[in-house]
């Protein structure tokens, strides 16, 4: 049967992509495998591995969705080690200020998906709404001198407007994920 990784996001404008891009030359001692910036999303909802047939039902769920949220005005906060509380930490995230009309959406196209039978990959834990900007490559960091370990822990204030969200496939390659929008859908006042 033929599947496919998909995710919700929300894709960041190209300037914000640009300014993230330049703190990836803060830490160069840091065992990661930076992202790529133009990959660069907040994951609303993750579905994992979807077949084919589900794929039409997956978009115009998102569509649906897309129709009764208004655009959203979203802060990255933080560059820090995620997950929190993950020892040794896994990541490096970004940290999204908390929105209710974030949390909303993910949570009315996650029940929306099980409402309409799409096949998906549920999580159990609590929405966390962050951009992977590293993944880190454990065995070297557990190489390094405890004091060597950088610290990451930067403030940052980057605003902007979302104003669509993408149904997206993952494709994981050697070099790294690669992502295609399947769907962009803009996010509408209601009338």
């Amino acid at each position: 049967m033929n599947t496919h990784r998909l995710f919700v996001a929300v894709n960041l404008p190209e300037t914000i992509k640009n300014k993230l891009a330049d703190y990836q030359n803060n830490w160069p001692d840091l065992p990661a495998r930076w992202a790529n910036p133009k990959n660069l999303h907040i994951t609303l909802l993750f579905l994992g591995n979807v077949v084919e047939q589900d794929i039409p039902a997956a978009l115009e769920i998102v569509k649906n969705a897309a129709q009764k949220h208004p655009p959203m005005d979203l802060k990255l906060a933080k560059i820090y080690y995620g997950p929190p509380k993950k020892i040794p930490p896994r990541m490096v995230w970004i940290s999204i200020e908390k929105n209710e009309t974030l949390a909303s959406l993910k949570k009315e196209i996650e029940q929306m998906m099980i409402d309409q039978n799409v096949h998906f990959q549920i999580e159990d834990r609590g929405f966390n709404p962050h951009i992977t900007f590293a993944r880190l490559n454990n065995f070297e960091l557990r190489q390094m001198d405890p004091e060597e370990v950088p610290q990451i822990d930067e403030d940052i204030n980057f605003n902007f407007e979302a104003k669509t969200i993408e149904l997206m496939e993952s494709h994981v390659k050697k070099s790294g994920a690669e992502y295609d929008v399947l769907g962009s859908f803009e996010l509408k006042e209601e009338e």
